[in-house]
């Protein structure tokens, strides 16, 4: 039993001294020199922000992707120490003693670094020669866009690492299907498929292209391998589900985790949280948690509230009344009720608050106990620094004619009844009797008279408004919005009856302990120096021109195979279209979308799809090499003109390096002479 103690452990392994020495010069290209330039450089400045809400834990909201692109980099602030002090305000700014330069700006430079030889492993895997791995290797290697992207505390280098394994991963799963189907690695390569389309997609949303892709592709080989007779009918389908699970279900299991995280890690209250719902808010420590910390739960009758529509579009903005009235006569002549106006104001004011009234009591004040307001209740609003009700009625609205004018009611003593009675209705109910809840309940307010619903138009009013937004009594409503849709933000049972003391109680903070609890899926749906960016141009235009030969060759191959006429052999025709699928797909996919974009676009928005030009260019090379080149000659004089250019390459590299990586001062004459574009115009010139 003891016997294996007799002989010597021996581990052997199989090491790749190319994949070695291309990790060695990959990360010495990317981390030499990595915290030059200590100062600010192009959108550190904004990410530089977000990693200091990291640091301090307050919430914040980022529009251009989810959240793990910025975790991972906040990873590198939290390793290098950062306490996130630091005022991320200008581009250029020097770097103070406190912040980690190296650290943070380590993870993107060791992704840009391992994107060299995955290149190499993918050119590899797609069965191309070593000649054409290496040759895929040193143009990511030296094209100067990529290197400059991966320096600096930003996000590109990363989501073309994910970009780039989610590629590999899926080739070494279909090279280790025909040897070991359902074996450990066959399941780790599957897996690791999965979650690196996750993590391109967390890092940015451009990482769904290349997710949708490698989806394609294997939905594809997923197709030939239900036609496949040899196996069982129990084999497809475990390969099904096994791939379901892996590409679909982990992908969105992730993509939760990342929100997860996010949402654990920043619990207190920042800037960007106004823009959500008061829930939301208040599940944050600080800002709005701290003003209704404390708020009675159940709406009363005599409850004095704040109301804040759902949509919060343009912006948030709380229901609100004020003295002035509406013009007599407006602009465009048509008239008005002269009634007190009525708008949403987004800022918080006294004057956004109002009391719930029982229509049958004359008090404006909590029972004891409390009597709660209940869904499909008829009840008053009270606006409590005028103590005037909220009213709407057949009179045209002021910028949406179609709608009721809403006001807060004057008797002028001439035939214009009160019309204040407001049916509430619980948008979000469980049961037919469900209580008005303080945040937690959004309801609607329909008008008795009219049927019409309180809604906010969204349109600006004119001066005599005060620019606030107009809110309307939409009668032909078409269905649910959320413009419609309002919640109690603020919450205080009313105790004084004389105006006041009631004046004095509104503008007197909550002082009641109540803590609010949103679940993490509600919080979730409301989310989803001298350095210039320059590319090799010798790479750039030679990947380009690959793109459009494989395109070309492909049609002719697809036409003379029409014809019955094979070109290739059939294991080089299957590994053509592969590889054409993966690198040509991969540039299509993270190019094109872009076409139906209205944004403002940068060089970096194009390094993705880069990337997947050039692992094609030297399978074009290859494939021409030994498929057109007919005799030993041509290949002999291919071979040098390849050499010859990649040596074009290597010397356009090498010219831009000090703009590349900043650590050479150039004179303004040094900086016009590496612009290639004058440089041409200045020797056309010359000629003319």
């Amino acid at each position: 039993m003891l016997g294996f103690l007799q002989r010597p452990v021996v581990v052997t392994a199989d090491i790749n001294l190319n994949v070695v020495a291309l990790t060695a010069v990959g990360l010495l290209s990317r981390l030499w020199r990595l915290s030059y330039p200590r100062a600010v450089v192009f959108d550190e400045v904004y990410y530089g922000q977000y990693i200091s809400f990291y640091m301090k834990r307050i919430f914040f909201l980022d529009g251009s992707g989810p959240p793990l692109g910025h975790m991972l980099l906040a990873l590198g602030g939290y390793l290098g120490g950062f306490d996130g002090n630091f005022l991320w305000n200008r581009i250029g700014a020097e770097y103070s003693s406190n912040v980690p330069v190296w650290s943070l700006r380590l993870l993107p430079a060791l992704a840009g670094a391992l994107s060299v030889p995955m290149a190499y492993q993918i050119v590899w895997e797609l069965r191309f020669s070593h000649c054409a791995a290496m040759g895929a290797a040193l143009l990511v290697l030296i094209e100067n866009a990529l290197i400059t992207q991966a320096r600096l505390m930003l996000l590109e280098s990363v989501l073309i690492f994910f970009n780039l394994l989610a590629v590999l991963s899926y080739l070494k799963l279909c090279n280790s299907q025909k040897h070991g189907p359902f074996s450990l690695s066959w399941w780790f390569w599957l897996t690791l498929t999965g979650v690196a389309c996750s993590c391109a997609v967390g890092i940015k949303y451009m990482g769904v292209f290349t997710y949708l892709l490698v989806l394609g592709v294997a939905a594809v080989h997923a197709w030939h391998l239900i036609g496949d007779r040899t196996l069982s009918n129990v084999c497809v389908l475990c390969h099904l589900l096994a791939r379901a699970v892996a590409l679909l279900v982990i992908p969105v299991i992730m993509y939760l985790l990342f929100f997860y995280v996010h949402l654990v890690l920043l619990c207190r209250s920042g800037p960007h949280d106004q823009i959500m719902s008061s829930a939301f808010q208040a599940s944050l420590e600080g800002g709005l948690a701290r003003i209704t910390q404390g708020q009675p739960l159940e709406v009363a009758y005599g409850s004095q509230v704040t109301l804040r529509n759902v949509f919060g579009k343009p912006v948030p903005c709380w229901l609100h009344s004020h003295q002035n009235t509406y013009p007599m006569i407006y602009e465009n002549g048509r008239g008005s009720s002269h009634q007190q106006q009525v708008t949403c104001y987004p800022f918080k004011d006294v004057n956004n608050w109002w009391i719930v009234k029982d229509p049958g009591r004359h008090q404006l004040v909590v029972n004891s106990p409390p009597r709660p307001v209940r869904h499909g209740d008829i009840v008053q609003l009270v606006h409590g620094m005028t103590t005037r009700l909220l009213n709407t009625h057949d009179v045209a609205a002021p910028l949406s004619p179609h709608s009721q004018e809403v006001s807060c009611y004057i008797d002028y003593n001439i035939s214009m009844p009160a019309q204040n009675l407001w049916r509430l209705d619980i948008v979000n109910r469980e049961s037919s009797t469900e209580v008005w809840k303080t945040i937690l309940s959004e309801v609607r307010f329909v008008h008795v008279n009219t049927s019409a619903i309180l809604k906010l138009s969204g349109a600006h009013l004119p001066d005599w408004g005060f620019r606030q937004l107009e809110v309307v009594g939409e009668k032909l409503s078409p269905g649910y919005h959320e413009s419609m849709v309002w919640n109690v933000e603020e919450h205080r049972y009313g105790r004084s009856q004389e105006q006041k003391e009631r004046e004095l109680e509104l503008h007197s903070p909550t002082q009641m302990d109540l803590s609010r609890n949103l679940s993490f899926m509600a919080r979730f749906s409301e989310l989803q120096a001298q350095i210039h960016l320059l590319g090799n141009i010798v790479i750039w235009v030679s990947a380009s021109l690959a793109t459009v030969v494989y395109a070309l060759l492909l049609c002719w191959y697809l036409l003379r195979r029409r014809r019955s006429i094979c070109d290739l052999p059939e294991d080089s025709w299957l590994r053509w279209v592969l590889a054409g699928a993966l690198c040509a797909g991969g540039w299509a996919v993270n190019y094109l979308p872009f076409f139906l974009m209205e944004k403002t676009l940068f060089l970096y928005h194009y390094l993705p799809a880069l990337t997947f030009q050039i692992l094609l260019l030297p399978v074009v090379l290859q494939h021409i090499s030994d498929h057109l080149c007919r005799s030993q000659l041509q290949r002999s004089l291919f071979s040098a003109l390849v050499v010859a250019w990649y040596s074009c390459a290597c010397h356009v590299f090498n010219t831009l390096r000090p703009l590349t990586y900043g650590d050479k001062s150039l004179s303004p004459g040094e900086l016009r002479a590496l612009r290639w574009k004058e440089s041409w115009d200045i020797l056309i010139r010359k000629h003319q």
